[in-house]
């Protein structure tokens, strides 16, 4: 069965991993100098001529004439034959081999990194393409090209058009990469919970190799679950699972943070996070949004305490979360200012004063808003009807 192949990475996000990691601050040169020999030694194993040109002028790098040439000649040869093979199949072979010469062309193009060529000569197999698994394959591709080059577009019309197309077939492998696929996406646009529950709907069964490895899915589950879900819910698909505890320690801290977080171990926890957020600042999917995801853990963990208490000394606080009374001073002002933590600090006594919203009087509140509304509408409908 087609959904069972192994699919090719291609393109190949790890070369745009190490691309982001050559333009950030905190990677220390000689770990740059690595990187950049691994990179180039991929440009020139597969010729990447396109993906040079690109990588060579947003890294400021300088071209080697020689190698331009040299790969322009080796990729003209290689598209030549590309081309020859769908002649052939064209006018001698079935509408099966015409299909599998051109999408030979696209992978081709994907690999060396010629996005316009890959996506157009993608579309164009498409439409050669009749087996339901088969497209979805084809545009799970033009999804990965769009998040090699950061195609915001491309990845949207991508997701879009196979979760159209998965509504019309029944490819249970492929439903379950698509949900990998959109938890990805969802991710990018920080909408953490439903990538989280995606993410956990496929633990079991997970065969997007192409998109990213199983210890790198298992990091994203966690992370999404954690800042996500309620704690029962943490509990019984995270923290339980067999799936998640086999590699969960294959990501130093990892563990940490989630069952620290769990069981309000708030100390390891704030130095976890701290360790977790330098590890997803050097993720090139998550990394816009590190300092956003250590900001909100910090405040589940500060209104997980402050839920449990009525009142607390500042100073046992400070020593439970291991930071100083000036820190913790200083975040809690600003949670409290901003709305996102319900309590207020007495500094006279020295103490946090939880400050719970009163749901039972809101919703009496809101109810005898909505009877009165109600009251004077018919009010007016009876004047109406006197007159």
């Amino acid at each position: 069965m087609d959904g069972e192949e192994n699919v090719e990475k291609l393109p190949d996000l790890q070369l745009a991993e190490w691309k982001f990691l050559l333009k950030q601050k905190y990677v220390s040169d000689s770990e740059k100098e690595t990187i950049k020999s691994k990179l180039l030694n991929r440009i020139k194993e597969e010729n990447m001529l396109p993906l040079y040109r690109i990588f060579a002028e947003d890294l400021k790098w300088p071209e080697d004439q020689t190698l331009l040439d040299s790969m322009k000649q080796t990729n003209e040869e290689k598209l030549k034959q590309l081309d020859e093979k769908i002649k052939d199949a064209t006018t001698s072979l079935g509408e099966s081999e015409v299909r599998d010469a051109m999408e030979a062309k696209g992978l081709f193009f994907a690999r060396i990194g010629d996005k316009e060529k890959a996506v157009s000569q993608y579309r164009q197999t498409l439409e050669k393409t009749i087996g339901f698994g088969l497209k979805l394959d084809n545009v799970f591709t033009t999804f990965r090209i769009g998040l090699f080059f950061e195609d915001h577009n491309l990845i949207k019309s991508s997701l879009e058009k196979a979760k159209s197309m998965i509504e019309t077939g029944s490819d249970w492998d492929r439903k379950n990469k698509l949900k990998v696929y959109e938890a990805v996406y969802l991710m990018s646009t920080r909408e953490f919970k439903k990538a989280a529950l995606l993410l956990l709907d496929t633990i079991s069964t997970f065969t997007a190799t192409e998109l990213m490895d199983y210890d790198t899915f298992i990091f994203y589950t966690v992370l999404m679950s954690v800042v996500a879900l309620d704690r029962v819910t943490l509990k019984s698909k995270v923290i339980n699972a067999p799936e998640i505890l086999s590699v969960i320690n294959n990501t130093p801290n990892l563990k940490t943070l989630l069952e620290s977080f769990y069981s309000c171990n708030y100390a390891p926890f704030f130095t976890a996070l701290a360790d977790i957020t330098d590890t997803i600042k050097r993720n090139r999917f998550l990394a816009p949004h590190a300092e956003y995801f250590n900001k909100e853990m910090r405040i589940l963990a500060y209104t997980q305490m402050l839920e449990s208490y009525k009142s607390v000394q500042f100073e046992n606080m400070a020593t439970t979360f291991g930071v100083s009374t000036e820190f913790l001073d200083r975040e809690l002002s600003a949670f409290i200012a901003s709305g996102r933590l319900h309590a207020k600090i007495d500094k006279v006594g020295g103490i946090v004063e939880t400050n719970r919203p009163d749901n039972k009087n809101a919703q009496y509140q809101a109810t005898i808003k909505q009877g009165d509304l109600m009251l004077n509408r018919i009010q007016k409908l009876s004047r109406v009807i006197n007159l």
